[in-house]
């Protein structure tokens, strides 16, 4: 997959001149099965180098990874048929380790009807069906 344009590119214009790609994101993919160690370097490769975004449904017990930003992950969800109140953003740091790997921050988590007033997912219960889900899809633990 290396040299295919998988997504989108964002350029920085100065006085209307392009100054050359900044950033090339990939296209989220939907996951039902646990992702390769492979798979999991292209992902972390493709976006940010380090970090992996996702977005995690607690009830189907899926996940949708690689896209550059949480918002668009959410949105394929939503387009399979997901509820949005079961949609849940983090990010895995796959060259770390212990609980340094997971970060449950994204501005999609926002949601004051369930009470998450925050980026960050403030629920412990639903913080670890996230982490138990990423741990699941990213390392291939249950």
């Amino acid at each position: 997959m290396r040299g295919r344009s998988r997504g989108y590119i964002r350029e920085r214009r100065w006085g209307g001149r392009s100054k050359g790609i900044i950033l090339r994101m990939g296209q989220p993919e939907i996951f039902r099965e646990p992702i390769s160690k492979p798979e999991v370097r292209r992902l972390a490769d493709e976006t940010f180098g380090d970090m992996i975004k996702f977005v995690a449904d607690i009830e189907e017990r899926i996940l949708c990874a690689g896209g550059g930003l949480h918002s668009d992950e959410e949105k394929l969800l939503l387009e399979e048929g997901c509820r949005q109140v079961n949609l849940w953003g983090a990010n895995y740091y796959p060259d770390l380790s212990g609980e340094d790997r997971f970060e449950y921050q994204s501005m999609i988590n926002v949601r004051p009807a369930q009470k998450n007033r925050k980026q960050h997912i403030e629920s412990a219960e639903i913080r670890q069906k996230v982490r138990d889900l990423a741990a699941h899809f990213f390392e291939g633990t249950s």
